[in-house]
């Protein structure tokens, strides 16, 4: 399993994934917003088996996002 950390701080605006869901290194996995500026986040391919935030969420660089095996 790999933990996906949030590459800088920021409020996260969407979740575009679901548990369970096959991801590849392409997909657009969250977008946080920092400093006015939506930010997208990609991960690793995989399965996503647990996510850790949730919209409106504040999170710091480092924070882990998402679990995918």
């Amino acid at each position: 399993m790999a933990n996906l950390d949030s590459p800088i701080a920021g409020k996260i605006l969407e979740i575009n994934i679901k548990v369970g869901q096959q991801v590849t290194e392409d997909d657009e996995l969250f977008i946080i917003e920092a400093m006015k500026m939506e930010n997208p986040v990609y991960g690793d391919a995989g399965t996503v088996r647990e996510i850790m935030v949730k919209v409106g969420d504040r999170v710091q660089e480092g924070d882990v996002l998402v679990v995918i095996e």
